[in-house]
């Protein structure tokens, strides 16, 4: 109905006729927002390296960088999703009034007047080219093995045996 930032009715397989606007609304706004994390995340160690002795943090792959995370930093890393998934499911269900997506984390004061329907609508967007770009940064690590700066800088753009001449 438009009411949503970003909200322009396209819903080609109907899913908000069998879910809630509001949970499908957390749910794009949660996966777009852990996609902008993670597509900074993924170009990051390109430039910048945290020093470790044993060089765990050298790998620029993410995909090749997760076997080389210790059992106990994966425990952390799942119960830390769990605990922010808690906390996430406790203000969805728990408080219907609340508008998707708001936490009421504002400290520097940014979203007050008209300007909180223009970073809502910026959101959003910035939210599903970053879910884009991510499936793209893993398939393009998938076929070459490189990241992503690193396939830029190789000045190879036929990653597969298929020459694209």
């Amino acid at each position: 109905d438009g009411s949503l930032a970003g909200d322009v009715g396209f819903d080609p397989l109907g899913f908000s006729d069998y879910y809630d606007v509001k949970f499908l609304r957390e749910a794009e706004l949660k996966h777009g927002r852990i996609c902008m994390l993670a597509a900074l995340g993924w170009v990051f160690p390109e430039f910048y390296h945290i020093p470790s002795p044993d060089g765990v943090f050298s790998e620029t792959n993410p995909l090749a960088a997760v076997s080389k995370i210790p059992t106990f930093g994966l425990i952390q890393i799942v119960l830390g999703i769990a605990v922010l998934e808690a906390i996430s499911w406790n203000k969805i269900y728990m408080t219907p009034e609340r508008p998707a997506g708001d936490f009421g984390f504002d400290p520097l004061g940014l979203g007050k007047g008209s300007a909180r329907a223009r970073m809502e609508l910026a959101e959003v967007k910035n939210g599903r080219l970053a879910m884009i770009a991510v499936g793209g940064f893993i398939h393009q690590a998938l076929l070459t093995g490189k990241g992503v700066i690193a396939q830029l800088n190789s000045g190879d753009f036929a990653p597969t045996a298929f020459p694209l001449t």
